[in-house]
Order: C-alpha cells, then structure tokens, then sequence
C-alpha cells in the first residue's frame, strides 16, 4: 500500500525550517532534502550509508515504514537478537529484560544472510500460493452455501410432503369411521324405527277397542257382551304378552347408544410427539484440497532451533458458552478426545462438559459429589478427574456417562496424568502416586512432591509446582532429569506435550503459555495476552487431532463481566 503522507527533511525540521524532502537515508532513518543530503553524502562517517527517494520509500508499505533498527524504549541502536522472545534487542534491553534468556545471537548474524537467502524468492511463491489458495476456499465456500442453500429447500419439501401424507392418512381414517359410524346408526336406527310402527299399529288396535267400549256397554245385548268381552280379553292379553315378550327379552327394548373410541395410538399424538423432526448439521471430511504452504516460513531466515521457531499456534475457534452458564463456568481442566470433541471440567457445578467438534455445547456427562481439580484422557473413551479433598480419583466412561471404577488415595488428589497404561496421581502439599491400570497395584514416586500439575510423555514426568516458576522433568522413577526457568514463567499450571516432546506450560500471572524444548534447554512465549490469553489455567494436546485446547477468560460486554471458555488452536 502506498503511502500518501508527505515527508520533510528531519534536518530542516529540527531547525524549524519546512522543506520536503528528497532522499531517505536507510540506516540513519532520516529524511533529507536536496541541501542537506549533499554533506551527508560527502561525509566520510556517513558516504558508505545507503538512500533511497521519497518516491520509493512511499511504495512500502506502512508496517515496513514502522519497523525501526532503534530501540523506541532505550533510543539505541539493536545490535542483539532474542530467540526465546523472537525479538531484537539493545544492549540496554539485554540488561533490563533478557538477562535470562538463554539463546542471544548478534543481530548481524541473523540480518546478514536475509535478504540472500533463497527464502526470500520461496516467500513470493508462498504468497502466491495462498492467494490461491484462499481463492480456492472462498470458492468452495460460496458452493457449499448453495448447497446448504439446495439442503433447505429440500428438507422443506421433505416436510410439507410428510404434512401432506399425515393429512392424507388421516382423513382416510377419519372418513372410514364416519362411514362406520353412518352404518351403524342407519341400521340401529332402522331396528327400532321398525318395532316402533309395530308397536303403534297394536296400540291403534287397542285404541280403538278402547274408544268403542264405552258404545258396546250401553246398546249391546247381554250375549254380545258377554262374547265380545271374551274377544276384547283375547286382544288385551295378546298385547300384553306381547309387550312382556318386549321387556323379558331384553333385546328390543335395551339402551342401544351410540359411543366412539378414538384410537390410543391416534392420540398419543397429541402427547407422546413433541417435534415434527429434529435439523442436524453433520460434519463430515472436506474434500477441499489447497496448495501446500510452507508454515512460519519466517524461520527459515534465522539461523536458530527450527523446531522450537516452527510452534506458532493457529487459533481455529472458541467454544460457545451457554448463556446460563457464563457467570459460574470455572474450568479447571479442558480435553480433546480423540473424535475431535472438547471436555470442560467445572468445579463451579462439579460437572464434565461436553462440546461438539464447532465447539456448541453437547451435554452434561456427569455430575461429581465432590469438587473436581484435574482430569485428563486416559483410554478407550474414558477420562480419569480428580476430587481434591476426597482423595479419590474417577474413571470415568464418557460415551455412558457414567462412573466405571473409583481409585481411593490416602492424599489428596490435584493433578493427574495418563499414557494409558498408568495413571500418576500429584498432590499440592504431599507425594505423586503412580497407578497401574491393569491391577490397580499403587507406587509412591519420592522426590516429587508438592506438585501442582503433571503431564507424561514417553515414559517422563513434566511437572509444575505451586510456588515456583519453573518446569522440571523426572524419569519414571521419580530421578530428576532437568529444570527449566525463566522469568517468562510466572505462576505456572497446566502442563501438557506434544507428539515432539515440547513441554507446553500455562502461565496464569502473566496471562502467556510457554513452550519448552525436549532437552530442556530454551523456552517461548507463543501465545500471551495480546492474543486473547486471560487467567488460563489449563491445557491438552491431543497428538491424533493436533489440536490444543487453552481456557481462558472473555469479556462478555451485554452482561458487563468475564466468563471461563476455552480456546482451542492447531500445532
């Protein structure tokens, strides 16, 4: 980006004299105009330095613009370079910050051969690669949103057709029992509207004898009196042995009512279904491929341990931290599983957390009785978490949440480590117990005492201790094998490795995480406070994923406080 700015002449400046600029003098970072260059040119301190125009120096760029040989907190020039703190240094700074630092080389060293070096051509091809490379991504990306996009459609379509068969099938069972409920009433009906005319046709028979039997009294002889009276005892008894026939048999004249029973299954809609379906987003393997890149290419041009200048740590995402939970989260303990998913131990709520490889929170795997202080992965899905004062540490089977074996201490119980094979059990004020998982046999390990966390690695122990900054290595026996400290490392606790046997160290008063080299001899900062690192306590590397996991705090501004997350990067 070219600069727009116009530069004076520093000499003419500090003579309150405005006058632009001509030249840029490299190496004593001063603008010149036409008058002032000439001596400095002629000069025999200065004739050998090298300029360039206004013109070219406003091509570069602002961030090389910015870069100074001079120190801005000393005012003096950087003769030295700093391999722990990858940064220049005056001779003052060495004396003030470095003092410690265990690997300083001349800064001509390091600048001699940079610009020489067949990195630099290497860099324009790394550029050009990842240019492409992004163009490649973004393009993927833009495809799979419309994929996304064709998903959506399709899954409404999936529904609205599911909806419509629903209806379908319904209304064919709703129209079949109004049809049975037509049938069966129509012929109910039927029945009885027959046995009613048959019964008003007697009762007409018998209406009728009644209105002429007053008439038969008066003007009838006594001998048809006395012959009728037998007939009308003959219809009465016949309709009265028919009417008895009615009731005794019970048939006829039962309460017939008409009743629906709405099928169980059919109902226990209405409560036992409580979605229609559930949306998921499954995650499977991108078939993306990019160019490959060269990482911390940077390294390339010093002349120092590439390994340790190589760990510069990618931060990939955050876990997301349920509303309800952000003002009592307190992670003393954070895990990659070997699937890609995180654990987050609580000891605010004593629970095992869950989260999803994009790092949603999945579930509770268990709740604790007692508060829990460490944890780490062990085998086979099973993670082992520590109970502090309880003295007891928990095999825990995360896919069943449940409690598969208690290991019961006569300490207390902080940090704990695992190859698989053995746990080891560290305590804050006694001694470190070693654990065989295959008949729970228990060795005390002497001289590693007062341990605040612990980490294993190839059959060695990496471990912390509460109130001293430093990181100390012990073979299986318990014999120490090296000490690294340095004032970088300021309240020191989590611990943990990776695949190369570099030690990874929490720092928590210094808000940093420190890298240590196998042998023990020098030390990094690779992530500090300047990269979001707040109050971390914990550390994982899980060396199948290459994925490590950080908690920290984060400032939630919609509800003005700080709550515990963690970050999760890739090595």
């Amino acid at each position: 980006m070219t600069s727009s700015i116009k530069h004076f002449c520093t000499i003419c400046h500090e003579r309150r004299i405005i006058k632009g600029a001509v030249t840029w003098c490299i190496e004593c970072e001063v603008f010149f105009c036409g008058d002032c260059e000439k001596p400095h040119r002629s000069s025999r301190l200065y004739k050998n330095h090298k300029t360039m125009s206004v013109k070219d120096y406003q091509k570069l760029p602002t961030i090389i613009q910015n870069i100074s040989s001079q120190c801005k907190d000393h005012k003096k020039q950087f003769e030295l370079y700093c391999s722990f703190h990858a940064c220049p240094c005056c001779v003052q700074c060495f004396s003030d910050k470095h003092k410690k630092c265990q690997d300083m080389k001349p800064l001509s060293d390091i600048l001699k051969q940079v610009k020489s070096s067949a990195s630099v051509q290497l860099f324009e091809n790394d550029l050009k690669d990842v240019m492409e490379n992004f163009d490649t991504v973004i393009k993927y990306m833009k495809t799979r949103i419309s994929s996304i996009n064709t998903q959506k459609t399709k899954a409404i379509e999936e529904i609205k057709h599911m909806r419509n068969s629903i209806d379908d099938y319904l209304n064919n069972l709703e129209q079949t029992i109004l049809n049975d409920l037509e049938s069966k009433h129509s012929k109910l009906k039927l029945n009885m509207t027959t046995l009613v005319q048959q019964m008003e046709q007697r009762a007409s028979k018998i209406k009728q004898i009644q209105s002429e039997y007053t008439t038969m009294i008066q003007y009838a002889t006594e001998l048809q009196m006395y012959v009728g009276l037998r007939e009308i005892e003959k219809t009465t008894s016949e309709a009265a042995k028919y009417i008895d026939d009615l009731v005794e048999s019970g048939d006829h004249v039962s309460e017939k009512n008409l009743e629906v029973s709405i099928s169980s299954a059919l109902q226990s809609i209405l409560h036992d279904v409580k979605s229609f379906g559930d949306i998921k987003i499954n995650t499977t393997s991108s078939h993306l491929r990019v160019k490959p890149v060269r990482k911390d290419q940077a390294q390339h041009l010093l002349p120092n341990d590439p390994k340790i200048e190589q760990i510069k740590p990618s931060w990939l995402r955050t876990l997301t931290i349920p509303e309800e939970r952000k003002t009592s989260l307190d992670v003393l303990a954070c895990l990659v599983l070997t699937d890609g998913k995180f654990l987050i131990l609580d000891n605010m709520k004593k629970q095992l957390l869950m989260f999803s490889n994009d790092g949603i929170l999945i579930r509770k795997v268990l709740t604790f009785t007692q508060h829990p202080c460490g944890a780490c992965f062990v085998r086979n899905n099973t993670v082992a978490v520590t109970l502090g004062a309880a003295n007891q540490t928990s095999l825990v089977y995360v896919e069943k949440n449940k409690i598969i074996k208690t290991i019961k201490l006569s300490h207390y119980c902080n940090g704990v480590a695992s190859d698989g094979k053995k746990l080891v059990i560290s305590s804050v004020h006694e001694q470190t117990t070693t654990v065989n998982l295959n008949d729970m046999s228990r060795t005390i390990l002497k001289g590693v005492e007062g341990v605040n966390s612990i980490s294993l690695f190839k059959g060695n122990i990496y471990v912390t201790f509460d109130c001293e900054n430093k990181v100390c290595c012990y073979n299986s026996s318990g014999e120490p094998l090296w000490t690294y400290q340095h004032q970088d490392i300021d309240g020191p606790v989590g611990i943990t490795l990776d695949m190369n046997g570099f030690v990874y160290k929490v720092c928590q008063e210094n808000n940093s995480i420190v890298v240590v080299s196998p042998d023990g001899n020098i030390g990094k900062t690779i992530l500090s406070e300047s990269n979001g690192i707040k109050r971390p306590w914990a550390i994982d590397i899980n060396n199948e994923t290459g994925l490590m996991i950080v908690s920290s705090q984060i400032r939630d501004d919609d509800i003005d406080t700080s709550y515990g997350t963690a970050f999760v990067y890739t090595i």
